[in-house]
Parts: structure tokens; C-alpha cells; sequence
């Protein structure tokens, strides 16, 4: 088997994200992809469940079934997985493949758990947190989205406590950024990332 582990690392270095939701990780990564589009590409997930109204199979998710995913799983082909809400979830290492492929630095938005899957592997990322300043600031945002019930805001925001703590775990992340401002935020992580956009726009050029 490290002969396909060994493959996964073909390519520019791929990118983690975490963190709670809340914390802008979303607003940060779209700023990132409208100024870098020739840079970095999504890896499409694997879910079980079922598509929702205006989602492309092969864009938004690989949509597949529970037996399919767990074989793959079994065999190793996958980087990590979980379960929510009774649907599974997670990141084939083909699909990272597809994105360095095209020279491109492969962006992986996963939660804790997936980030644990990930250090177990030879795929070797920049593990990148993005944190909110305070549970305070967190509350706010996520209460003038206006998207949540209290009971399910309730849970987000005990998550998010669980998130915070393991973003202050020695030896996980390479880069830790508190989105307090985002444009200051937004300049760390260009500057936390530069080398390895430099180094992708450089063999962009030469090939």
C-alpha cells in the first residue's frame, strides 16, 4: 500500500482548513480562489446522501451509495470519512490526485475529525486553523445569520468550544489565524501560503 500513499504526494502540496463554523473559513477560501483561481482547486467530496436541489454530481459531491463508499474505505482508497446525520462524508485520495494533476494546490476544508484521519497519512499538508477571536464574536455571527434555531446555535457553538480547544493543540497546525479582521486575516494566510503559490506559478509558467 505505500506505493498509492506515496502517489497521493504527486503535485504541489495540498492545504487543510478547519475550524468552526462561524470562524469566516468559507468568506476567507472564496477570496483565496477569486485571487488564485490558476492556483488552487477544490478536492470534490464522496457523500452517501442525496443530492439537493441545483447540486452536480462530480462538482458539489461525488454522490454514491453507502456500500460503494464503505468498500473504498476498506480498501484504503480514501484519505479520511465520517459520519453526519447519518450520512457519510469524506475525501478520496483519487480525488486530491485530480487536482494536483492540473498543478494546482488542492484545498481540504475538513472538520477535527478529519484532520486526526489526515496526520495518519503520508499526504504531508499545511494544516491551517481559522479561529474566531472569542466565543463572544462567534455567538454574534452566527445569531446575525439568522440561519439557525437556538437549539441547533446550542450545538454549534459547543462544537465550536470542542474546535477552539483542539486549535490550541500543540503539533497539529502549521498555521494559526484569528479572524478578528479579514483583510488582516486574508494576509496572513496569503503570507503563511506564499512559497507554495510562488512555487506553483513558477512551474505554471515554465511547463
Amino acid at each position: 500500500m505505500r506505493d498509492s500513499k506515496t502517489k497521493a504526494m504527486a503535485g504541489p502540496r495540498p492545504v487543510v482548513f478547519s475550524g468552526p463554523s462561524g470562524a469566516g473559513k468559507s468568506t476567507l477560501l472564496k477570496k483565496l480562489m477569486k485571487e488564485y483561481d490558476s492556483v488552487f482547486g477544490f478536492s470534490v467530496s464522496h457523500t452517501t446522501r442525496n443530492p439537493r436541489p441545483g447540486e452536480v454530481n462530480g462538482k458539489d459531491y461525488h454522490y454514491v451509495t453507502r456500500e460503494a463508499m464503505q468498500k473504498a474505505i476498506d480498501k484504503g482508497e480514501f484519505i479520511e470519512s465520517a459520519v453526519f446525520s447519518g450520512n457519510m462524508y469524506g475525501t478520496s485520495k483519487a480525488a486530491v490526485q485530480a487536482v494536483q494533476a492540473k498543478n494546482l494546490i488542492c484545498i481540504l476544508d475538513i472538520d477535527m475529525q478529519g484532520v486526526r484521519n489526515i496526520k495518519k497519512t503520508d499526504l504531508n499538508p499545511i494544516y491551517v486553523s481559522i479561529q474566531p477571536p472569542s466565543m463572544a464574536v462567534l455567538e454574534k455571527r452566527l445569531r446575525d445569520r439568522k440561519t439557525e434555531t437556538e437549539e441547533s446555535l446550542q450545538k454549534r457553538l459547543h462544537a465550536a468550544q470542542v474546535d477552539m480547544e483542539f486549535g490550541k493543540e500543540p503539533d497539529i497546525f502549521d498555521v494559526l489565524i484569528i479572524n478578528d479582521h479579514l483583510d488582516e486575516a486574508y494576509g496572513q494566510l496569503k503570507e503563511a501560503l506564499s512559497e507554495e503559490i510562488n512555487m506553483v506559478k513558477k512551474a505554471s509558467l515554465s511547463s
